[in-house]
């Protein structure tokens, strides 16, 4: 599987997108039977909807079982790939390939188990650990790429070498566990929020199968996985609460994040950033006119949230990425230094 195809990995992106469009218009379609399921009301913000009200053990183990299924097949290509194929390509190896059908084949063993037995992970764990993973997957994010953009308009913080190493070396693993997570917390089911979500999912999915290609780095198009989250909360926003609902909290709170880090990482020249600062506030200004200027702070709750769980991250981290690096250090230093005399 190390052999790298002729089938250049942007291309995969450019077919993805729409691919990833179709197979969620067919979980639409398929989600069309599933409409006559009956739940229990809505018992609030810490409530999962979209469960049985009597689960049984089939129902619970289908789930459980199709998730460590789907994980364990993902862990253990990127453990493949990075101990066989390391080394950055254009084109499509046949690791990704096999990610790509890998993911593929379990989000319809996915589609099937919703069917038979409708419940997802939802029934045994807080609705909050599944937003948590996303937050922190794009924390991690944040953390890894302070090097090269930044975080506070292209400055980068004094962030230990160690720990952006170690998130680097290992965010793969953390990575596929928050979305393969997600995935399987939710049945399939056809509301807009739930589509919007599995787009979102399918294209991470995409992602984390493109491991090592020049793909995987782009960086228009990470930080376009980076927005999407923008998307999906603004869109989730309104359809719970409706236009005068807490949809401009999302929607430029996460903004703000692009505006504050990720926009840095994208070569704009000075003019084009101070263009998309300006736009940003025009726009933020104009919509709370009409909500009131008073509300604007909590638009700052998303990045001060971002910003604050990356620097416990950072302190959590530390210790591990420290023994992690004199590891490393003691086992280079055990190689016997190459006998420049028999080359």
């Amino acid at each position: 599987m190390v052999n790298e195809t002729p089938f250049p990995s942007e291309r995969a992106l450019i077919l993805g997108v729409p691919a990833v469009a179709v197979l969620t218009g067919l979980v639409w379609l398929l989600g069309q039977s599933l409409t006559d399921v009956t739940l229990l009301p809505d018992q609030g913000a810490s409530w999962y909807y979209w469960k049985l009200p009597e689960p049984t053990a089939w129902t619970r183990l289908s789930a459980w079982f199709g998730y460590a299924a789907h994980q364990i097949v993902c862990w253990g290509l990127i453990w493949w790939a990075q101990t066989h194929a390391r080394r950055y390509t254009r084109g499509l190896k046949r690791v990704n390939v096999v990610a790509l059908a890998a993911n593929l084949g379990f989000i319809g063993l996915h589609e099937l188990q919703t069917h038979l037995f409708y419940d997802g992970l939802a029934q045994d764990v807080s609705i909050f650990s599944s937003q948590g993973s996303v937050v922190l997957l794009l924390v991690v994010v944040l953390l890894m790429e302070n090097r090269r953009r930044g975080l506070i308009a292209g400055k980068p913080m004094p962030i230990p070498a160690a720990v952006i190493d170690f998130a680097r070396r290992y965010h793969g693993y953390l990575f596929s566990w928050a979305i393969i997570y997600t995935f399987w917390y939710h049945p399939m089911v056809t509301t807009s929020g739930h589509l919007i979500g599995f787009f979102y999912m399918f294209l991470l999915l995409i992602q984390s199968s493109l491991m090592f290609t020049t793909a995987h780095t782009n960086r228009w198009w990470t930080v376009s996985l980076e927005l999407m989250v923008a998307v999906h909360g603004t869109l989730v926003a309104v359809m719970n609460s409706g236009p005068g609902g807490a949809w401009p909290k999302f929607l430029f709170g996460f903004l703000a994040v692009f505006v504050i880090t990720q926009m840095h990482g994208l070569g704009l020249g000075p003019t084009t950033r101070w263009l998309i600062l300006g736009g940003y506030l025009a726009l933020l200004i104009y919509v709370y006119a009409g909500r009131g200027l008073t509300h604007i702070h909590e638009v700052l709750r998303v990045p001060m949230a971002e910003y604050l769980v990356m620097a416990v991250l950072v302190l959590l981290l530390w210790p591990a990425a420290a023994v992690w690096q004199r590891r490393r250090s003691r086992q280079r230093a055990a190689v016997p230094p190459v006998d420049q005399a028999r080359l």
